[in-house]
């Protein structure tokens, strides 16, 4: 009836019940722990969180959305809209220097907002009537932005709950963002060809000596109307290089684009990448898909609202290098972290600006 074991322990020691009593509990108790654990989950926090397959590294610092102790978060200036009646106005009937796009803002709503934006940009004159500076017409770019890709990228700006994107998660109450960048073209001056665009530690390259230039070559148009695409050298080693396969340049310049992603959501490669499929679509994290139209979005971005603004802005706002505007990417928003601003949800109060040419919608204050 009884194990082997549990018999020859009784023959041997015919006096000592205990010894058979603790291993048997004990082990138990191991089998019923971990069976809990299994029907109902960790019970503690862990400091990851697993994107991939068991066993293959696939897993990444866990995002804690702590707003309590996060800075900047403490800066976000919010209120909430006030909710249209039938007598109220329109802000562009009655107010001088209303944009465009703010056509459909009541003007109870468009003082708020106009207030908000100061303090969300640090700049005290924004939008003030009469007002023909520059910045005036950078706002209303800047508005038409920032509607379009709250209403357009939502896939992007809301991929796991209403997040959103105003004025504050670039500028955090500066007039000028933090992790802007201009077209550096070639760092080392003693040299000629691809080397002269890398082997030099610069803030752009993040401290490696990998290319300068991934962001302009990525995420800018160049002569021929295309994009850069990310290629990688052949991973097999000796392998007989074919006409049109990737070289080890074009590898150097993925690489330092993947070091920017890392360094602007302080991830790395797990976050987006399978480690034994790295080039496998197949196999991805669904944040890849999230960062695939974050790309595509700082693409649009640029070009249809960023670049246009060379002819706005004053010569000593421009690039040192090419004379050319500040530009955008990832870093500009996230700063560090998973999701800027650590996930606040800053869209919520402000609908005019999460519509694009439409009435904004109040239904949730009513």
């Amino acid at each position: 009836m009884f194990p082997k074991w549990f018999d020859n322990w009784n023959k041997d020691n015919p006096t000592n019940i205990f010894g058979p009593a603790i291993a048997v509990g004990v082990a138990g108790s191991a089998i019923f722990v971990a069976a809990m654990i299994v029907a109902w989950g960790q019970p503690f926090a862990t400091a990851s969180q697993q994107t991939g397959p068991r066993g293959t590294g696939m897993h990444v610092q866990e995002f804690v959305s702590d707003l309590a102790v996060y800075p900047d978060v403490d800066g976000f200036v919010t209120s909430e809209p006030v909710v249209p009646t039938a007598d109220s106005q329109l802000a562009i009937d009655v107010l001088e220097g209303v944009p465009p796009a703010l056509a459909n803002v009541t003007v109870e709503n468009y003082e708020r907002l106009r207030e908000a934006m100061r303090s969300w940009t640090g700049i005290p004159d924004l939008l003030e009537p009469g007002n023909d500076s520059y910045q005036t017409a950078l706002a209303y770019s800047m508005i038409e932005m920032t509607q379009n890709i709250n209403q357009n990228w939502a896939g992007h700006v809301q991929a796991n709950a209403e997040v959103g994107v105003t004025c504050y998660t670039c500028h955090r109450g500066q007039p000028v963002p933090n992790n802007i960048w201009f077209r550096v073209g070639n760092v080392n001056s003693n040299v000629a060809g691809w080397p002269a665009i890398q082997n030099r530690v610069t803030m752009t390259s993040n401290f490696t000596s990998l290319p300068s230039t991934y962001l302009e070559h990525f995420l800018l148009l160049d002569e021929n109307g295309q994009y850069g695409v990310a290629q990688v050298h052949d991973l097999e080693s000796r392998v007989q290089q074919q006409p049109g396969d990737p070289l080890i340049q074009q590898a150097e310049m993925t690489y330092a684009w993947m070091n920017y992603f890392s360094n602007s959501l302080g991830v790395n490669c797990t976050f987006c990448h399978n480690t034994r499929a790295f080039y496998d679509p197949a196999q991805v994290t669904p944040q890849w898909a999230t960062a695939s139209l974050g790309i595509l979005m700082v693409q649009e971005t640029l070009e249809q609202y960023i670049l246009p603004l060379e002819t706005v802005l004053p010569p000593e706002r421009l690039g040192p290098v090419y004379a050319d505007v500040p530009k955008l990417a990832c870093r500009t928003c996230h700063q560090g972290e998973q999701q800027p601003l650590n996930g606040l949800n800053v869209i919520h109060n402000w609908p005019e600006l999460a519509v694009v040419d439409d009435m904004p919608d109040y239904s949730a204050f009513e």
